[in-house]
């Protein structure tokens, strides 16, 4: 959870251009980031896979108001509707964009070509059918930061009982990553989001970090390995469970407040 999800990168982005704060040449590139190339494939109107500053438009005229980000994992649709064929689409891949007012919802399909550390990114966003109703177990953002708070103390009361220190390599490059990744993403979030939901979403990628590294860093702080048993890990899994569901619900809450807010009139 070090990294923005990639529906979330197109849901911020083409909310602002749906609201006419960026151009689409701009949405575009923001939402493809290091990625080489981003499609949509299966719009209705046309006959195959264009490119995202077509599809944007295609969307609008299509109806849609807003894009909402669903992150679901298996028993826990976050942010999905329906209907269940599309709500399998969203498990496999792990995160789907909503387009509200048009009925219509987006799963990326990732691929990777190249040799071995030269390889570039290929993403098609397959579109299908949704069903237009309240999406499942999304927070408000006021839940959502009372909750992130809670969660951020659980978090690292987990790492110091398991003994999971800071200092090791595997802990020391997933901190590396997360300060990276702060620094460079004041943007996450296009204009057109409120500050609360910029404040949510770092902390939910704060929480997300220390769950991370509490999955993947041993008692001192290396990869599991044979120093952790099955049984440690099963048990710091059930520990961690709760705390990276809020966090995950905290990032659907954080990058759909543009959607929740204009429903409200604020937007």
């Amino acid at each position: 959870m070090l990294d923005e999800p990639r529906s979330g990168r197109l849901a911020a982005w083409g909310n602002a251009l749906l609201a006419g704060l960026v151009s689409p040449d701009e949405a575009a590139h923001r939402i493809a980031g290091e990625d080489a190339s981003h499609r949509v494939a299966g719009l209705p109107g046309e006959s195959g896979p264009v490119g995202l500053t077509l599809a944007l438009g295609r969307l609008r005229a299509l109806g849609a108001k807003g894009l909402r980000v669903a992150l679901p994992i298996a028993g826990h649709p976050l942010g999905l509707s329906g209907p269940p064929e599309f709500n399998a689409h969203a498990l496999d891949a792990g995160e789907a964009v909503i387009a509200t007012g048009a009925a219509l919802g987006l799963v990326p399909e990732v691929s990777a070509a190249g040799p071995e550390g030269d390889q570039h990114v290929e993403v098609v966003w397959r579109c299908q059918g949704v069903r237009e109703a309240p999406p499942a177990d999304v927070p408000s953002l006021g839940e959502a930061e009372r909750e992130l708070a809670e969660a951020l103390r659980e978090a690292t009361e987990v790492l110091s009982r398991l003994n999971v220190a800071g200092s090791g390599p595997v802990a020391e490059a997933a901190l590396e990553a997360y300060r990276a990744r702060a620094e460079r993403g004041r943007e996450v979030l296009a204009p057109g989001y409120p500050p609360r939901a910029i404040r949510v979403l770092e902390l939910a990628q704060r929480v997300g970090a220390l769950v991370d590294i509490a999955y993947t860093a041993g008692g001192d702080g290396r990869e599991h390995g044979g120093a952790v048993s099955a049984s440690e890990i099963a048990a710091r899994a059930e520990a961690l469970r709760p705390v990276e569901r809020t966090s995950r619900r905290a990032q659907v809450a954080a990058y759909n407040a543009y959607v929740e807010e204009r429903e409200r009139g604020g937007a």
